[in-house]
């Protein structure tokens, strides 16, 4: 495999790849998908994971087995040929894909259609799909299930399906039974009910990795249960999907040099980052120099501009308030002119204040005149369309994109219109995030890729910039 392919228009050569895909979140597609992940690694093979979805956590499960980032393909936030196109340059090195799926099969946007699905996005790359069935509590209906999803979308290129919490062999062997004789697939493989695969979860899904990297162990665990319990050789065979067309590439056609340095929070409280969006900050001039809100005094020397992610900063509120040197610095940035650009929990962070879910409020940064406060009943998640409202380090005024939210706090009082960064058009007419001089906030993450003078013109106005 492994040939470049052009910047417009290229094809990659023949390209073993497979999405894991699931009927329900909860299936079992995470597990699958890192099983599959550590036992083709262990053979000696370059694995390229990617994540469907605009999902942050699956991702860094991914790439702590794989040992390589885990990318990711969100057909709202990329456009179709941008999508191929990222896809293609990923792969281009690898031996094979595992692309995990998002939710069930054909869940997407809306109920009318597939837009954002696994199912859309499996076809857009042309990937054949391995549908993973959660048989807990049925048997033979497992036949009816498997055969539902085969006949909903034609078009979709099923080739088989994965067994997953079966209670015994002769339970494997009933659904086993019926879903070949009911799909005239096969099946690859059962897993059996076990919480030795397991990885910790809370409110947002799985516990990331960046605060309990998985172990050898874990690995070992995964590999040798893929090796006992599914049939990677036929699963490989599959896996052997054909030419792929290249897309919009969006990364520069020059090399572009270092222009410009940013600091980039990277530590347990932030670590929500697209790769994509960093290696398009990197290829327009970016030199991105990890640094933690939560331990370190000052930004790294040289600093012309900050990236602040999303995560959980709320659980680590009081070291975040705690380290006033940080607080002085980012206000000192920002009030010569570094462009700072923060997402969620950068957001709160930059704000005044971070009210925890234990009621304890904490003095944050004071950048953004907000507030924020968790609340365990109160979840924000979806995608939103924005409309800048004035010029940003990012986008000029007037430009629209689309974003992703996913979170369990809210500000105690809506953003003021006069310093709102954006107008949300889509789901709801709203105000939303903090936008004043070279600073931008808001709870909507955003993917570099979808618009690619977002990454030139962040690295623009941070090279504009005297180092600090």
């Amino acid at each position: 495999m492994r040939l470049a392919s052009g910047r417009f228009g290229a094809t990659i050569g023949i390209m073993r790849r497979l999405v894991i895909a699931g009927l329900a979140s909860g299936s079992g597609k995470t597990t699958v998908a890192c099983a599959l992940l550590a036992a083709f690694a262990r053979r000696g093979w370059n694995v390229q994971p990617f994540k469907i979805g605009p999902d942050y956590i699956d991702p860094g499960h991914h790439a702590h087995i794989a040992g390589r980032a885990s990318r990711t393909l969100d057909s709202v936030l990329l456009p179709p040929g941008r999508l191929r196109a990222l896809f293609t340059r990923a792969v281009s090195n690898a031996d094979v894909a595992i692309v995990e799926g998002v939710m069930g099969l054909f869940d997407g946007r809306t109920g009318q259609g597939e837009v954002g699905s696994t199912a859309q996005v499996a076809k857009l790359i042309d990937a054949p799909v391995v549908i993973v069935l959660d048989v807990a509590k049925v048997g033979r209906t497992a036949g009816s299930t498997a055969l539902g999803a085969c006949r909903f979308d034609p078009a979709l290129r099923i080739v088989g399906f994965i067994l997953n919490r079966v209670a015994s062999a002769s339970h494997a062997s009933i659904c086993t039974e019926a879903v070949e004789a009911a799909t005239d697939l096969p099946v690859l493989g059962a897993l059996p009910r076990t919480d030795a695969l397991a990885l910790p979860e809370r409110r947002l899904g799985l516990v990331p990795a960046e605060e309990m990297t998985p172990s050898p162990d874990f690995r070992l665990r995964l590999a040798s249960s893929a090796e006992a319990h599914l049939a990677l050789d036929r699963l490989w065979v599959l896996s052997d999907a054909g030419a792929v067309d290249g897309g919009d590439d969006p990364f520069p056609m020059e090399p572009q040099g270092r222009r410009a340095s940013i600091a980039l929070a990277q530590d347990r409280a932030f670590s929500f980052y697209y790769p994509d969006s960093l290696d398009l900050l990197r290829a327009w001039g970016a030199e991105l120099v990890p640094y933690s809100p939560l331990i370190d005094h000052g930004l790294p020397p040289g600093t012309q501009g900050v990236y602040l992610g999303g995560g959980f900063p709320e659980l680590s509120a009081a070291e975040l308030a705690a380290n006033l040197p940080m607080h002085v610095a980012l206000r000192e940035a920002a009030r010569i002119g570094l462009p700072i650009y923060a997402e969620c929990g950068g957001l709160m962070y930059l704000g005044r204040t971070l009210t925890d879910f234990a009621g304890q409020t904490h003095t944050m940064v004071g950048l953004a005149a907000v507030d924020s406060r968790m609340d365990r009943e109160r979840v924000t998640v979806g995608y939103r369309t924005a409309t800048t409202l004035r010029a940003t380090p990012l986008l000029a005024a007037g430009a629209t994109v689309v974003g992703h939210e996913f979170h369990y706090s809210h500000l105690s009082e809506p953003p003021a219109p006069a310093s709102a960064a954006y107008r949300i058009t889509e789901p709801a007419i709203s105000v939303e995030g903090y936008a004043d001089g070279n600073t931008l906030a808001s709870y909507v993450h955003l993917h570099f890729g979808s618009d690619p003078l977002m990454a030139q013109r962040f690295v623009q106005a941070c090279a504009r910039q005297a180092p600090v």
